[in-house]
């Protein structure tokens, strides 16, 4: 059996601020939008140079879900808990996202896997966010 994962999907509040943002911060294309008019239901997915896609979904209604202040928090509750990233430059990664706006939840340090450093952030929705440089 072959695969590869596809996309993440993320589940926002205001959809056009997310789409700016991570287009913004992380340099990633819209590729494709939609709609669902009868279920007050919109999506983008955003493409990243590398081939990953991020899809963020909205749905009128929708009410916050997991809001975690840091990983291990987030670790109390079962579901997905943080969207991570892996990076070259993990220092000038962390940099840039909190310049754009993100919140820093852990600045960088040696990360549980030997050899690995992180960092954590939440998005502009509290969403949170892994930076790994794997070494």
């Amino acid at each position: 059996m072959t695969y590869r994962f596809d996309h993440c999907g993320l589940n926002v509040a205001d959809l056009d601020k997310a789409v700016a943002w991570y287009c913004d911060a992380l340099e990633l294309t819209v590729v494709e939008e939609g709609a669902v008019a009868a279920a007050g239901f919109r999506f983008a997915m955003l493409l990243a140079p590398d081939g990953f896609r991020l899809e963020l979904l909205n749905r009128a209604g929708s009410a916050p879900g997991l809001r975690a202040a840091d990983p291990l928090e987030a670790a109390l509750t079962e579901g997905y808990g943080h969207v991570a990233l892996e990076v070259a430059d993990l220092d000038g990664m962390f940099e840039r996202l909190r310049d754009k706006g993100a919140t820093v939840v852990w600045e960088p340090r040696p990360a549980p896997v030997p050899g690995a450093r992180m960092a954590w952030l939440l998005d502009p929705e509290g969403n949170l966010l892994e930076l790994l440089h794997r070494g």
